[in-house]
């Protein structure tokens, strides 16, 4: 089967059925949240939100496009031009590749909180991914995987890390 990328299968779903996920680390700024307003009410929505469905639930969870769905929430003039319907693109990916999706689309156009990125190093972590996979995917590099570890103060982080013998204590002979 030759593949089809998710943006040539945008879907109007309503905005209730849409969620946000608890792990996004982007931040946007008062005066980028009035411009993003300003784009979508000017321009539409020229970006689906990207979102995984949880057919148990019947919900639409958010992998990229938080803030242009937080915007329909609160103004009721996009949600009435709009019949309060998203453009919605669904990926059909498991947690902890959604989670490395999320963090691809935000790197690739803004900055993200410090303290919620090294929460999401520590639960793909604790999903089983290793340094090597969370650099990969997340796009960065040791140094900057060691320190978001660093950020959340867990020694389980650091549980099977090899670490060098650079130096032995010497003991002090009395004189």
């Amino acid at each position: 089967m030759e593949y089809k990328s998710p943006v040539y299968q945008v879907i109007p779903v309503p905005i209730e059925k849409v969620k946000p996920n608890n792990y996004n680390p982007n931040a946007v700024a008062p005066p980028e949240m009035r411009l993003l307003y300003e784009s979508i009410r000017e321009d539409g929505y020229t970006m689906p939100i990207v979102c995984y469905y949880d057919r148990a639930k019947d919900q639409y969870i958010i992998v990229d496009g938080f803030h242009r769905y937080r915007t329909m929430l609160e103004h009721r003039d996009i949600y009435e031009r709009e019949g309060g319907m998203l453009p919605v693109t669904v990926i059909d990916k498991p947690i902890d590749q959604r989670m490395a999706s999320t963090i691809r689309h935000n790197r690739a156009r803004g900055s993200h909180d410090v303290d919620l990125m090294s929460n999401i190093v520590r639960e793909l972590h604790e999903l089983g991914r290793s340094d090597a996979w969370i650099c990969k995917h997340l796009g960065m590099d040791k140094d900057e995987v060691l320190r978001l570890k660093q950020i959340t103060g867990l020694a389980e982080l650091f549980r099977d890390v090899k670490f060098g013998k650079a130096w032995r204590p010497v003991e002090e002979s009395e004189s």
